[in-house]
């Protein structure tokens, strides 16, 4: 039998070949038949594989040409299941297009690899699409999981934290070494899942909010008071009940939400 070419690596990818870490990941992400699923960065299927014998309908986003070609020779000549790979670059990629003619209202579930020089654009920019996402298990470097799950008075609390948690729980589920890709990175990896709240918080303008938390964790060291001077008024710290000695770590998702709500209002 002729060996199965395996592309090589272009784009800076680790390839996860653990097999034990393979099929926990799957176990967590429950997929289960009629549920459409789309895998961000199937890389040379290793993932894949593992999906479709949980289900037989998958939906694969790939920038590398010669991935896509070898997932397609691997998986996409079956008559019994269905699996589509379509060529794009995931940071441009039209999820609605997939919610508007493909599922008719079924909201999407999301799992992948993520490479981790775009993950934390990856995250934000999926943020835009929450209304369509039912939720999303992910593979990511474990400092990013970290900022995604962390809590006020944390190190890695930050602009990641707050923009995220406006819109999504985040639970990390388990770490993964090195050892379980190739090649090896020089990071440990976490497998997370996100999915979207069900109390929605009251936010006047995300502009506002974000500009807010960008200027406030920019200078992270300073007090509140002193990083946000030329955004906030002290009248506005008082009206959102701040203590304005208080640093951008300590505040709360609602702190900030308040700060620009009054903001944007008394402004």
């Amino acid at each position: 039998m002729k060996t199965q070419h395996i592309p090589r690596k272009r784009f800076g990818q680790h390839f996860l070949v653990d097999q034990n870490i393979l099929n926990k990941i799957v176990n967590v992400f429950t997929p289960k038949e009629g549920q459409y699923i789309v895998e961000i960065g199937p890389g040379t299927g290793a993932l894949t594989e593992k999906l479709l014998d949980k289900i037989t309908t998958l939906t694969a986003v790939e920038l590398d040409k010669d991935l896509i070609d070898h997932l397609q020779a691997k998986f996409g000549q079956n008559e019994t299941r269905s699996f589509e790979v379509i060529e794009s670059d995931i940071l441009k990629f039209d999820f609605s297009s997939l919610f508007k003619t493909r599922v008719q209202n079924q909201k999407l579930r999301i799992i992948g690899n993520l490479p981790y020089n775009i993950s934390t654009p990856l995250i934000f920019y999926l943020l835009e699409h929450i209304d369509i996402i039912e939720d999303m298990v992910f593979m990511l470097q474990k400092e990013v999981a970290m900022r995604l799950s962390a809590v006020p008075g944390n190190k890695h609390y930050g602009r990641l934290t707050i923009m995220s948690g406006i819109d999504f729980h985040c639970e990390p589920l388990f770490e993964v070494p090195p050892t379980a890709f190739n090649p090896p990175p020089k990071v440990d990896s976490t497998v997370i899942r996100m999915w979207p709240r069900d109390d929605h918080f009251q936010i006047n303008c995300r502009e506002s909010l974000s500009k807010i938390v960008t200027a406030a964790f920019s200078q992270r060291r300073k007090t509140i008071k002193n990083s946000l001077k030329h955004l906030v008024t002290d009248k506005q710290f008082k009206m959102a009940s701040i203590d304005t000695s208080q640093r951008a770590e300590n505040l709360r998702v609602e702190d900030f939400i308040a700060l620009s709500n009054i903001s944007s209002i008394t402004n």
